[in-house]
């Protein structure tokens, strides 16, 4: 697969490979697109940077599709959706501060899942959300 840098995109991959201050995959997509500039086929710049050849012409592909800064850099990526929104887990952190239901002395993490479900502040929450939105604020009401 034949890339063609431009005088500009030459000029700027040579400048971010000799401050080398970018992630290590942006570093090595930098060196597939100079060596592919260079000639080199696919085959060649896989062995010279330890990719495969598949990889070497998905960047090259990428390039020539979307440009230079596709090609260097991912796209971000969605992540998984917070299970608690913010008003949530203020509120169930709130209902932690205050007293635990009658007839108990404290809170405890299965407590905390269960009440805040019987209050309606969340549908549904399980223990390991609870736990882990408790070692966020730093709280170990149990103790």
């Amino acid at each position: 697969m034949d890339v063609e840098l431009s005088r500009r995109e030459k000029q700027s991959l040579r400048e971010m490979l000799r401050k080398g201050r970018q992630s290590t995959r942006v570093m090595r997509r930098a060196l597939v697109l100079q060596q592919l500039d260079f000639g080199q086929t696919a085959g060649e710049v896989g062995l010279n940077l330890s990719l495969s050849s598949k990889a070497v012409r998905a960047i090259a592909r990428r390039f020539e599709q979307e440009g230079l800064e596709a090609a260097l850099y991912e796209k971000p990526r969605p992540g998984k959706r917070r299970l608690l929104d913010e008003g949530q887990s203020q509120q169930i952190v709130a209902m932690v501060f205050g007293p635990p239901p009658a007839g108990l002395a404290r809170w405890s993490v299965r407590l905390i899942a269960t009440e805040a479900v019987q209050r309606k502040l969340v549908p549904q929450v399980g223990r390991e959300t609870i736990r882990v939105l408790l070692e966020g604020h730093d709280l170990k009401p149990w103790l």
